[in-house]
C-alpha cells in the first residue's frame, strides 16, 4: 500500500480506479510564419470562439453550482479582453514571427509565472486561470475539442491540475473524486468542487505517476490521503467512516417531504435558484418548494437575435407547468455589467456594474421590456408566477414598471389572451439606495428577494469581478448584514415577505442568523436546500436570537 498525504478541500469518502488526466500543453510545436497579420488574425479568431465557450461554459455552471461559482467563466472572459494579455501575444507574432500556438503558450508561461510568484495566495492561484485560458485558446488553434472521461465505469480523476472549465465540462456520473497535484483551497477549481460536493484533495505530489494508472485507490477528502492499492485494514476502516457518511446523506434525503421549520414552530421557504429550464430536474429532486429564482437572461444569452415572445412564453410556461403549482420567480432580464450580449449593441462603458443593466436596459427600451412581460404574463395562466425585476434603486422605477405591467394586462385583456391577475411582482433588493428606502418601496411590491452578490459589491465599493480586489469583497461585512435586517424589518411592517437569492443564502453559518432577523425565504442552489434545512430544523430559533443577532454588532 503506498499513501499519498495532501490537502483535502472537500469532504467525502470514494473507492475507485485513479484515471490520469493528462493536459495538452505539450503539443505546442514552435514554428516561424511569413505574414505575421494573417497569423494575429487567426489568434483572434480563435480568441472569440474560446470567449463564446466559456460563455457556454458560465450558463452551464449556473445551474450546478450557483451563480457566484459560475463567474469563473466570465472573470476568465475578462482575462482574455485583457489589454497587457493581448499585446504580448500579438507582440510576439509580430516581432518574432512566430505562430500564435506558441505565441499564446509563451505569454501564458509568463504571467503564469508572475502570479506564482507573488505572496497573496490568491493571486498564486490565478497562475492556473491564466493557464486555463490559454489552454483553451491553443486547443481551437489546433482543431481540438476538450476531452471527457474515457472509461465506462465512474473513477477517481488524477491531475497535475484541473481547470475550472475542465471540472464542469467532465462527465459527473463518473467522477467519483478528484486529486491534483497542484492547485490550492483558494483556487477556483476547489470552491467548485465543494459546491459540487465532489470529494477533493490538492497538493498530492506524485499522484499522477503513470506507475498508478489504473490503480484501485481510496480518496479521503476530510483527511487528504489517498491510499493507493489499500490494505484490508484501511479499506475496512475507510468503508465503515463512508457507510457512516451515507446514514447522514440518507437523513437529508428523508426531509425532502419535510416542511421546513424550526423547533420552536418559525418557518423557512426553501427555494431553488436555476438558470436554465433544465435545472428544475435537480431542484425537485433536491426537495425545492419553488424556484426563487429563474435568471431569464439565458434565454438571451443563448440567441443570436432578440428572442420572440413566443420563444419565451414557451421556456416560462414550460417551467411553471414542471413546477406543478410550486411558485416560480422569474427574474426579468438582467444584462449589462459582466453580461453582454453582441446584438444588444450596447456602448462601452468605463463602469458598467453603475452603468446602464438590467432594469435600466427595460426601462430605456420599453418595448423590449414589453415583450418579455407578454410573454411572462401569458405563461402565468399555467401556474403560480412572480416577476422579480432587479436592480431597484428608486420608487419611480416601480412606479414606471407597474405602468407598463398595467399596460401589458390590459392589452391581453383586450385581445382576449388569459393571464393571472394575481401574479405577484416583487423587486431585487441589490442597492443600499434600495434597502435603505425599503420602507417605501415595501409599498409597492409583493415581495422582496435580497440579491447579496451585488449589495456586497456596492455596499463595499468593490468590484465582484475584479479577480485582484476579489478577497477584498467581505459578504459577512456588518454593514451587509444590517442592510438585509433593516429590508426584513421594513417588508414585514407593510406585510410583504423577504428572501434571499445570493449566494449568501446557501451559507450554513448564516442560517441562525437569518432566521433570527426572520427571513421567510432562502434561494440556493439544488445542492444546498437538504442541508440548510437540516440546519433550520435542529434551530431552536428562541434560543440563539440574542447571540445570532450580535453579528449586527
Amino acid at each position: 500500500m503506498i499513501t499519498i498525504q495532501g490537502q483535502g478541500v472537500c469532504g467525502g469518502i470514494a473507492f475507485g480506479k485513479l484515471y490520469r488526466m493528462t493536459k495538452g500543453e505539450s503539443k505546442v510545436k514552435r514554428a516561424h510564419i511569413s505574414d505575421a497579420d494573417a497569423e494575429i488574425k487567426r489568434f483572434e479568431a480563435a480568441r472569440a470562439r474560446a470567449y463564446d465557450e466559456l460563455g457556454g461554459l458560465y450558463e452551464k455552471a449556473l445551474g450546478e453550482v450557483g451563480e457566484e461559482n459560475a463567474m469563473i467563466f466570465q472573470i476568465h472572459q475578462m482575462m482574455l479582453d485583457d489589454a497587457d494579455y493581448l499585446e504580448s501575444i500579438r507582440s510576439i507574432i509580430a516581432d518574432q514571427k512566430l505562430n500564435a500556438e506558441t505565441a499564446v503558450a509563451m505569454t501564458a508561461d509568463n504571467f503564469a509565472e508572475m502570479f506564482a510568484s507573488m505572496d497573496d495566495s490568491y493571486m498564486q492561484a490565478r497562475a492556473a486561470d491564466v493557464r486555463d485560458i490559454s489552454e483553451r485558446v491553443i486547443t481551437v488553434l489546433a482543431g481540438g475539442v476538450d476531452g471527457g472521461i474515457n472509461s465506462s465505469e465512474p473513477v477517481i480523476i488524477a491531475a497535475e491540475d484541473l481547470a475550472p472549465s475542465e471540472t464542469v465540462q467532465l462527465e459527473k456520473s463518473k467522477i467519483l473524486a478528484f486529486v491534483t497535484e497542484k492547485g490550492s483551497a483558494s483556487s477556483h477549481t476547489s470552491i467548485l468542487a465543494r459546491t459540487m460536493n465532489i470529494p477533493a484533495v490538492i497538493g498530492a505530489a506524485g499522484i499522477t505517476d503513470k506507475k498508478y494508472e489504473n490503480a484501485e485507490a481510496i480518496v479521503d477528502g476530510f483527511g487528504g490521503k489517498i491510499y493507493i492499492e489499500p490494505n484490508e485494514e484501511i479499506v475496512k476502516e475507510m468503508t465503515e467512516r463512508k457507510a457512516e457518511l451515507d446514514k447522514e446523506n440518507e437523513l437529508l434525503s428523508s426531509l425532502k417531504g419535510v416542511k421546513a421549520r424550526t423547533k420552536d414552530g418559525q418557518s423557512m421557504l426553501l427555494y431553488a435558484n436555476i438558470g436554465h429550464i433544465d435545472d428544475i430536474a435537480p431542484a425537485f429532486k433536491n426537495g425545492a418548494e419553488g424556484v426563487g429564482l429563474f435568471r431569464s437572461e439565458f434565454i438571451y444569452l443563448e440567441s443570436k437575435t432578440y428572442p420572440t415572445e413566443d420563444e419565451q412564453f414557451s421556456v416560462y410556461k414550460a417551467a411553471l407547468e414542471k413546477m406543478a403549482g410550486k411558485r416560480v420567480i422569474i427574474r426579468t432580464l438582467d444584462i449589462g455589467a459582466d453580461k453582454r450580449v453582441d446584438y444588444f449593441d450596447m456602448p462601452a462603458e468605463e463602469n458598467p456594474a453603475m452603468g446602464v443593466r438590467a432594469i435600466r436596459i427595460c426601462l430605456t427600451r420599453p418595448e423590449l421590456f414589453k415583450t418579455q412581460l407578454r410573454a411572462l404574463y401569458r405563461a402565468s395562466a399555467f401556474g403560480r408566477l412572480g416577476i422579480m425585476f432587479p436592480m431597484i434603486v428608486s420608487v419611480e422605477e416601480v412606479t414606471e414598471i407597474k405602468r407598463i405591467c398595467a399596460e401589458v394586462r390590459a392589452e391581453l385583456k383586450d385581445e382576449g389572451v388569459p393571464f393571472d391577475e394575481k401574479a405577484e411582482l416583487g423587486i431585487m433588493i441589490e442597492t443600499p439606495a434600495a434597502a435603505l428606502i425599503s420602507d417605501k418601496l415595501a409599498r409597492e411590491v409583493d415581495f422582496f428577494s435580497i440579491g447579496t452578490n451585488d449589495l456586497t459589491q456596492y455596499t463595499t465599493a468593490v468590484d465582484r469581478q475584479n479577480p485582484t480586489a476579489a478577497r477584498f469583497c467581505n459578504e459577512r461585512h456588518t454593514a451587509v448584514l444590517r442592510l438585509i435586517k433593516m429590508v426584513v424589518d421594513n417588508s414585514h411592517k407593510c406585510g410583504i415577505w423577504t428572501g434571499i437569492c445570493g449566494e449568501l443564502g446557501a451559507d450554513e453559518s448564516l442560517t441562525e442568523l437569518f432566521l433570527a432577523m426572520g427571513v421567510d425565504e432562502l434561494s440556493v442552489s439544488p445542492g444546498r436546500i437538504l442541508p440548510i434545512k437540516k440546519k433550520v430544523l435542529d434551530t431552536d430559533v428562541s434560543e440563539i436570537r440574542d447571540a445570532a443577532l450580535e453579528l449586527l454588532k
